[in-house]
């Protein structure tokens, strides 16, 4: 797992073809917006996240966000636990997010 500035993050992720977008917010937080291609997961629903993370493919890059990076640092733990080596947290959430987002 890395924590990485929201330009590292950025930058990261736009060079990556494999890149995969993790929203791990509820629901309803989810549908106030979110990063364009997002897919999202609720960390707070914790059995159904672990299965999920678990289908996951683990080649795959994961660039994590919740609201403000402590689920994310956590669900990025996670992922790491079910065998995804590559696991980014975005510092600061999607409060600090100055990027484009959809709702």
């Amino acid at each position: 797992m890395a924590d990485l500035t929201q330009q590292q993050w950025c930058e990261q992720c736009e060079k990556d073809t494999n890149a995969v977008i993790l929203d791990v917010r509820t629901d309803a937080e989810f549908q106030e917006g979110y990063i364009p291609g997002a897919i999202q997961i609720d960390i707070y629903n914790g059995a159904e996240f672990l299965k999920k993370a678990k289908e996951l493919d683990p080649k795959k890059n994961y660039y994590v966000y919740c609201r403000s990076g402590g689920r994310s640092g956590q669900a990025c733990m996670l992922l790491n636990s079910v065998g995804i080596k590559n696991a980014y947290n975005l510092k600061g959430g999607i409060m600090e997010w100055k990027g484009e987002t959809t709702n």
